[in-house]
């Protein structure tokens, strides 16, 4: 395995993204991790990099028929990001999905005010934002927060993951202008088979991870 849990995967990410920013391509930057894994992967970016960090908040939507089944995403208050294609065979209409919607946004909220509080998410606009998380699998999540951000005007924008499946990475590279993924393996079955350490993340150390990191507005 080559992770031992997301604090050694965010110092290698960390090694990686610090050869840009040498290179001056990283200006005005602004780190935001996608909790709760991807945290503490991109504390160690933020730390490396000299730059603050904030968390941008995107759920997955599920359904109790296939509840370990992502069938779209939810950040913010943007419309929801579906898989057409899991809809289509489940036999799922969005109209079927609002009160499923409705519990994740309610979630969301409830984690952006855990985590942040009142204050708002720091503007992105003609900033370079680097975009964290543990890993892409499925990358709903990921594109629904890629998309969001991209709406803000950012002027580059950037996803960094350790691992990722390569079609997953791809179809992200779509969405944004760069994408640095440290590991693609053929076969990605779960993020986390690729971490000996991949514990849940708790909302405490989360806050307090943040509160060592100042993001301003």
């Amino acid at each position: 395995m080559p992770f031992r849990d997301r604090t050694h995967a965010g110092q290698e990410l960390a090694l990686r993204l610090v050869e840009w920013a040498d290179s001056g391509d990283l200006l005005n930057l602004l780190v935001l991790a996608m909790p709760p894994g991807g945290v503490p992967v991109a504390a160690e970016v933020a730390r490396a990099l000299h730059a603050p960090l904030d968390v941008l908040v995107a759920l997955e939507i599920s359904t109790p028929i296939r509840p370990r089944t992502a069938i779209g995403a939810v950040v913010a208050d943007d419309p929801p990001l579906y898989d057409r294609q899991s809809l289509a065979m489940m036999h799922l209409s969005e109209d079927r999905l609002g009160d499923v919607v409705a519990r994740e946004r309610n979630e969301l909220h409830r984690r952006e005010y855990v985590y942040r509080g009142r204050r708002p998410l720091p503007s992105v606009n003609g900033r370079t934002v680097v975009l964290v998380d543990d890993g892409l699998a499925t990358g709903l999540t990921a594109t629904a927060a890629l998309r969001y951000l991209r709406r803000h005007g950012p002027a580059r924008l950037i996803m960094a993951v350790p691992v990722g499946s390569p079609r997953t990475t791809a179809a992200i590279g779509r969405e944004c202008d760069d994408v640095v993924c440290l590991e693609q393996p053929p076969s990605l079955h779960t993020v986390g088979e690729w971490y000996e350490d991949f514990g849940q993340v708790s909302d405490t150390r989360i806050t307090n991870t943040l509160q060592r990191f100042h993001a301003t507005a």
